[in-house]
């Protein structure tokens, strides 16, 4: 196929440093060091994926930007990616221009919601997309510049623009680049792409808005049972939206270690089994929850009696809504990681 580009051309002095303070000037950086996309390098970019530079792959607010294949490609290279990388990234930018992942209300929240890429199928092998110790830390490029990739198209075709369109009262880190790989190999149950309708043989992204993660740490029990109990407790503090967003459908989504996972498998428990755990034990007393934290902005369906003091209100409507991703490596740790409250989960096939 062509890999023509029609970009506008920038002259810049042949230094990397020139270079990377003109992109600064323009804020078109994340305050990062980038690659120069010279048309060569965007063109090898360009160059392993079936889709024409010019086709479209969603609008991106706040600006309604056109993600075209060649400008996410630009982008791309601004990142570090390898081309091999690229079609990792163009699922991610598609997975995130669907109308259920909320786009313009993520680029724009005071809540600081960031957008976490999940790799599942045979890609994330073939990348060397880390899935074991270290998954939410440095030292894989892969991770580092496919997470990057999609920060820099959410700037810079979207236009979020921090202290301008972009409004994260704090923020954190998942800013610069969020993207993980499940660890299939030491998980004890179904891989989560295979949860949602595809093969195992199928690579795919899942895309979630989410917020900082919480690490929960349980050392001293000796039982899955007792592991998993732990878990359901660590699903709430007093600043969370969880509990008040149930009526939107908001995913709920827990990062499991995977000697947690297998101390928890080991005891009969299935995955579902784990939703249905997680469903019944990490409930929440109304009385708890009145006048505090996002109370105002609660979104209960009708059988949550909010007039009783000690209703327990569970974490989602339904167990569809829990999602739970094997990863991280040796060590009895897991992870919550709070979603954003208007945005849904969407997994996207790769290639």
């Amino acid at each position: 196929m062509t890999t023509d580009i029609n970009s506008r051309r920038i002259e810049a002095p042949n230094s990397l440093d020139a270079i990377n303070d003109l992109f600064d000037e323009r804020g078109w950086t994340d305050g990062l060091p980038i690659v120069p996309p010279t048309e060569e390098r965007v063109r090898t970019m360009l160059t392993g994926v079936r889709e024409a530079p010019s086709e479209v792959l969603g609008r991106m607010p706040p600006s309604n930007g056109s993600a075209t294949v060649e400008k996410v490609a630009i982008n791309a290279v601004m990142a570090g990616c390898r081309p091999e990388y690229f079609p990792v990234v163009l699922a991610a930018v598609k997975a995130v221009c669907r109308t259920e992942y909320n786009l313009g209300g993520i680029q724009s929240t005071t809540g600081g919601a960031a957008p976490l890429i999940v790799v599942n199928g045979p890609i994330a092998k073939q990348l060397n997309v880390n899935a074991d110790t270290g998954v939410f830390g440095s030292g894989y490029r892969a991770n580092a510049t496919i997470g990057r990739a999609l920060r820099l198209v959410m700037r810079n075709i979207g236009g979020a623009i921090p202290g301008q369109t972009d409004k994260s009262t704090l923020a954190h880190p998942a800013k610069y680049t969020f993207c993980i790989a499940e660890n299939e190999e030491r998980s004890p149950w179904v891989p989560l792409h295979v949860e949602h309708e595809y093969g195992p043989g199928d690579s795919t992204v899942t895309l979630f808005a989410t917020t900082a993660l919480h690490q929960i740490s349980e050392m001293s029990v000796t039982s899955g049972t007792e592991v998993l109990s732990t878990l359901c407790a660590s699903l709430y503090h007093g600043g969370s939206f969880t509990h008040y967003i149930i009526g939107r459908n908001t995913p709920l989504l827990m990062v499991i270690g995977p000697e947690h996972a297998q101390e928890i498998a080991a005891e009969g428990y299935s995955k579902e089994d784990v939703k249905q755990e997680i469903f019944r034990q990490a409930r929440v007393r109304v009385g708890t929850l009145r006048g505090r934290a996002y109370w105002s902005g609660r979104t209960w369906p009708d059988w949550i009696d909010e007039s009783d003091d000690e209703f327990l209100v569970p974490p989602v409507t339904t167990i569809e809504n829990i999602y739970l991703v094997v990863a991280g490596g040796d060590g009895r740790h897991s992870a919550w990681i709070p979603t954003w409250s208007t945005s849904r989960a969407v997994t996207v096939g790769v290639g």
